[in-house]
């Protein structure tokens, strides 16, 4: 199966995974809830193992076709970061939907109410997320600079000087520190949040890679791209 194909099907059952999030019980008020929501993560978190395993395989076999990525539409690619979301959209993601639920539970919170969800983040949550934004952006800088490396010596490859096929193995490392770094990032902030949270972490990550891809195919069919 090539990657292409492998993806289309990954993302299907990423959709299938998210209805099933979905379903979930909102609060967890329950032990039965709180496994379920515990074996809804694990099953997430195998799924974007499965991704990263594959896609190193690919990456091994055409590390180029990784980085030029047809399966992904014009506006997917024009938001990467070394072939693959940018570690640190995780943290402002949970910024965002940690401010848009405390402002709407406002009036509850004050109440002395709590959900348990992303908008009831503790304080010592918050210290830690900082914490781990801030590592995600040294790993991320010292990526960068490793990749403008090779790419400053993109003169040998076009002069044939050198072993290019040692220069496509360094792009592959550089690829794979990136992706280790992406799941790296899902494995803190898992940990990190309760399992509900974590639950709605996924799903609003995934309406953000769907809202996109769907942005990106309407963009692509108005240019008359395929």
């Amino acid at each position: 199966m090539s990657f292409q194909r492998f993806y289309q099907t990954w993302f299907d059952q990423l959709k299938e995974m998210v209805h099933q999030l979905n379903q979930a019980p909102k609060h967890a008020t329950s032990d039965q809830h709180r496994e379920l929501h515990q074996l809804l993560i694990q099953k997430v978190m195998s799924h974007y193992y499965e991704y990263y395993r594959v896609k190193s395989l690919a990456a091994k076999n055409d590390i180029l076709s990784i980085f030029a990525a047809p399966w992904f539409t014009s506006l997917e690619r024009s938001l990467h970061w070394i072939a693959g979301w940018r570690p640190t959209t995780a943290f402002h993601l949970i910024y965002t939907e940690s401010s848009i639920l405390f402002e709407s539970h406002i009036t509850d919170i004050l109440r002395g109410l709590r959900y348990g969800d992303l908008g009831d983040l503790s304080p010592d949550q918050l210290r830690r997320v900082s914490e781990l934004q801030c590592e995600a952006v040294r790993e991320e800088n010292a990526i960068s600079d490793e990749l403008s490396g090779w790419q400053d010596d993109a003169s040998e490859i076009i002069g044939l000087m050198g072993d290019i096929d040692a220069k496509m193995e360094r792009l592959v490392e550089i690829l794979e520190k990136a992706d280790k770094l992406r799941m790296k990032t899902i494995e803190d902030l898992v940990e990190l949040l309760t399992p509900q949270q974590a639950v709605e972490f996924f799903i609003a990550s995934a309406h953000l890679q769907f809202g996109i891809r769907r942005w990106g195919i309407n963009h692509d069919r108005q240019r008359g791209n395929p």
